[in-house]
């Protein structure tokens, strides 16, 4: 099955591959780009750090995780069936469909609510109050997505514990389903604020599938290794364009999508505590931002110059290139210990 899984990737790579270039001419046809403006934090105050460091990156086409979305779930619905007449051994933790059935809800779902919060800001309708959305209500609906999300899981596959590695599972019966929740919106939230450097969110994300594409192997679950299999060769093929100098950006569409897709594949697999450690570099972007947002709101007073913390080393004089390989490195050790916990 592993030299299936490989030849999957490569498919998917390709076939995504040939149509990046066309789809990026396609952005700026429909001018769905960075828009020249300043950034704002919370409190609509200019934020200097950023725009020193990423006022040049106006004009390039958003939107890449549209492509990335529909090029797996057009491959995952031609492939699946195929799959399932021929010879090849499928087999499943769960009932197919329903795990099928949380796994693309959660990646389109929220692949939706990023792709209305994108067009707010691209096409300037969040000036004109065009059923614009403050950030609260945008944190409500995330909530309401995952939430069922979680009672589909704990419904429909029984599932309602976390497993700790050496400790065995932690039964939370029905305090799993708002755990669950905050989970899903938490990464969908800390992937997106991660990407807010060429290739960084994508990069550590490949590192990251790539623990669980094996993890998934270990776990013999058919479905989430093919899954697993097209995401990560369409998502290579994105982020050969993505990296510094970045000729496309994810935008709000793919990143809501990939950290809760990310976050559901580590519950399905029970591997919750692997996620944490895979995925640390996202919670550090994320914890760094939330933390310095209170500390502003309560205290009047900054943790870091800028938030997230890449800015922060951007400020001190670290070149983005720099930033983005070092944490790359940092998420493959971090992978290795993750794999090493999953797989006891």
């Amino acid at each position: 099955m592993t030299q299936f899984y490989l030849g999957l990737l490569l498919f998917s790579f390709l076939t995504t591959s040939i149509f990046v270039i066309p789809f990026i001419n396609l952005l700026y046809r429909l001018k769905f780009l960075r828009q020249k403006q300043k950034t704002l934090d919370f409190q609509n105050k200019h934020t200097p750090i950023f725009d020193k460091f990423h006022v040049g990156k106006s004009g390039t086409p958003v939107g890449g995780g549209i492509l990335v979305i529909v090029s797996v779930c057009i491959l995952f619905l031609l492939l699946f069936p195929l799959l399932k007449i021929s010879r090849i051994f499928i087999s499943s933790n769960y009932q197919i469909t329903n795990e099928l059935l949380i796994i693309f809800f959660t990646f389109i779902s929220f692949g939706v609510l990023g792709l209305y919060d994108d067009i707010l800001k691209f096409f300037g309708f969040a000036k004109t109050g065009f059923f614009g959305l403050r950030m609260k209500h945008k944190l409500i609906l995330q909530f309401l997505v995952a939430l069922i999300t979680s009672l589909m899981i704990y419904f429909r596959l029984g599932i309602n514990f976390l497993y700790v590695p050496f400790l065995g599972p932690l039964y939370l019966h029905l305090l799993f389903i708002p755990v669950s929740t905050v989970i899903i919106v938490a990464f969908a939230n800390f992937f997106n604020i991660t990407d807010g450097l060429d290739g960084l969110s994508c990069g550590l994300l490949m590192i990251s599938l790539f623990a669980f594409w094996v993890l998934s192997a270990n776990s013999l679950d058919t479905p989430i290794s093919l899954f697993l299999s097209l995401w990560l060769g369409a998502l290579i093929a994105f982020l050969y364009f993505n990296v510094y100098p970045a000729r496309i950006w994810l935008g709000d569409v793919g990143a809501l999508s990939f950290g809760s897709t990310f976050a559901v594949i580590a519950i399905l697999l029970g591997k919750i505590v692997p996620l944490l450690i895979v995925g640390f570099p996202f919670i550090v972007e994320g914890l760094s931002s939330g933390l310095q947002m209170i500390s502003k709101s309560y205290f009047k007073k900054k943790i870091l110059p800028a938030a997230p913390i890449h800015l922060t080393l951007q400020h001190i004089g670290w070149e983005e290139p720099k930033i983005v390989m070092r944490a790359w490195l940092a998420g493959i050790m971090l992978a290795i210990f993750g794999l090493w916990l999953g797989l006891n």
